[in-house]
């Protein structure tokens, strides 16, 4: 009796972490997926106020971007929903 009381008293003295490794690495992942997509909208402005520059609208930053950015948020929900394999 008394042994399985300390077993019990060992698993409560355990910490055990609501993330694995695996899911801080998919974390890091997808904030290097949105910093990149938010760097790459960066720019396209014109260094003269009174000249219009057609850079704004450039496939990188109106589309390539803002898709980097959602896959970044996409692998950021992967990362918080999955499941240890233990």
């Amino acid at each position: 009796m008394a042994q399985l009381n300390q077993q019990k008293e060992k698993k409560s003295d355990e910490k055990t972490f609501v993330f694995t490794r695996e899911n801080y690495i998919w974390v890091l992942i997808g904030l290097v997926v949105v910093a990149l997509g938010f760097i790459l909208m960066i720019g396209g402005g014109s260094d003269n106020p009174d000249v219009f520059s057609d850079a704004i609208f450039d496939f990188r930053r109106i589309t390539l971007a803002p898709i980097l950015v959602l896959l970044g948020f996409c692998i950021e929900i992967y990362a918080i929903m999955r499941k240890s394999k233990k």
